[in-house]
């Protein structure tokens, strides 16, 4: 069984059967916990045959498009059944995004006020680098006559979008290294949709790449740029799970800066957790290494060899929580019909016949198939799947709360040592 456990995990990962005989083998060894591959193994395959017979598909061996394409009638039930529900709830307005965060302001979510750098600290960094092409846009002569008539927050959210990126990396965020605590102070996350004229102005400096959803982490902001084209198929349930993943993803770099405030180079280490830099500084031999990987390099390059080692996630750990959440919510409103995607599947994947392909991977993960259904299933996703199932591994040996904390302890280092009897 082992052999079988770790051949499927290999398939799943992408990642040479080697290495994981050897990270599973460490792991053992550093915890006394046996028997995690074989776990991991079995839990897959109980989902996996669970959701072909919830999709209908009772034949052996069922070719991978076919399943891709029955997960996506899902999906797609799913975002109708959603927008059914928010629709009889009387969130009727006609960008998605409003209805989302209107539903959502009416929510306990369970989440406490961050730590945010001050609105007057914001307006201070215009006045040492003014962003020309958002002065030159608007139409303004200067910053003074910028901040009289525009919301702090927007300006910041269309720096994102309207400014030459070299120029906020090596002009904009510079001062951010002279930061201090007292420049921070406790207040709730922001999320809004920004006013519409500013969907033609990101289209102007960015064209047809624009994302129409980001968040400041330092702000503690959450913006959606309303799109000028109609609404897509699956928008709706992207929308609601970027919102619910960006609300854990700020609150825990809102932990960061905190735990950070204290410490010498309070500033610079702000600088390097905003550029979600990957270390690629080889993993030691000598201990139980893991990489961080803030980021999803999968998207850059997903032949990038640092995603075929141990590494953890605190991109997938903010997933799991929202997907926690979010089936929180389904079950205290059952008319949303989210039965299919209960429980915590993100790590979930099965190989399939593929014709003269061979064989390929598909995701169960919510998120990847939200995200392929949002581009009218022409592209696939897998890279939320394996960040899951990376994680997974580590918590099944480590545990959850080891998880987060050695990711907040060892985020500027890139790396976490584990180490018998100080494990972080």
């Amino acid at each position: 069984m082992a052999n079988q456990a770790i051949q499927k995990i290999s398939k799943l990962l992408r990642t040479p059967e080697d290495v994981l005989m050897e990270l599973f083998d460490n792991m053992e060894k550093l915890t006394g916990k046996t028997g995690v591959a074989e776990k991991i193994y079995e839990e897959n395959q109980a989902v996996i045959e669970q959701k072909l017979k919830d999709l209908g598909i009772l034949k052996e061996n069922p070719e991978a498009q076919y399943v891709e394409g029955e997960i996506l009638k899902r999906t797609k039930l799913a975002d109708d059944h959603f927008d059914k529900f928010l629709t009889e709830s009387g969130y009727n307005d006609a960008v998605s995004s409003v209805r989302v965060i209107n539903f959502l302001k009416t929510l306990d979510l369970g989440l406490e006020k961050g730590f945010f750098i001050k609105e007057d600290k914001l307006r201070s960094f215009l006045f040492l680098n003014p962003p020309k092409n958002i002065l030159d846009v608007l139409g303004y002569k200067n910053v003074i006559e910028l901040l009289a008539n525009e919301n702090i927050y927007h300006i910041f959210a269309a720096l994102r979008f309207v400014e030459n990126e070299r120029w906020l990396n090596e002009s904009f965020f510079h001062p951010y290294n002279d930061l201090i605590a007292d420049n921070f102070e406790e207040r709730e996350i922001k999320m809004e949709v920004l006013p519409k004229r500013w969907a033609e102005i990101g289209e102007k400096f960015v064209g047809k790449k624009l994302h129409h959803m980001s968040h400041l982490k330092e702000a503690g902001y959450i913006f959606v740029i309303p799109s000028k084209q109609n609404d897509y198929s699956g928008q709706l349930l992207e929308d609601f799970t970027l919102m619910m993943h960006y609300l854990h993803e700020v609150t825990f770099y809102s932990h960061l800066f905190k735990r950070y405030s204290i410490l010498p180079n309070f500033g610079s280490s702000i600088v390097n957790l905003l550029t979600a830099k990957v270390s690629s500084a080889p993993l030691s031999k000598d201990v139980v290494s893991w990489r961080i990987i803030p980021r999803y390099l999968a998207k850059i390059d997903d032949s990038d060899p640092r995603l075929f080692e141990p590494h953890i996630s605190p991109e997938a750990l903010h997933w799991l929580r929202a997907e926690r959440l979010i089936e929180k919510i389904a079950k205290a409103n059952p008319q949303m019909n989210f039965n299919f995607w209960q429980g915590e599947d993100d790590c979930v994947g099965e190989v399939f016949f593929a014709g003269k392909r061979g064989e390929e991977l598909v995701s169960f993960d919510l998120i990847d198939n939200i995200i392929s259904l949002s581009k009218g299933g022409m592209m696939k996703y897998l890279y939320h799947q394996q960040e899951a199932l990376w994680n997974k591994i580590f918590i099944e040996f480590m545990g959850e709360d080891k998880l987060e904390e050695v990711l907040i302890e060892n985020m500027g280092k890139g790396y976490v040592s584990l180490i018998a009897g100080n494990k972080n």
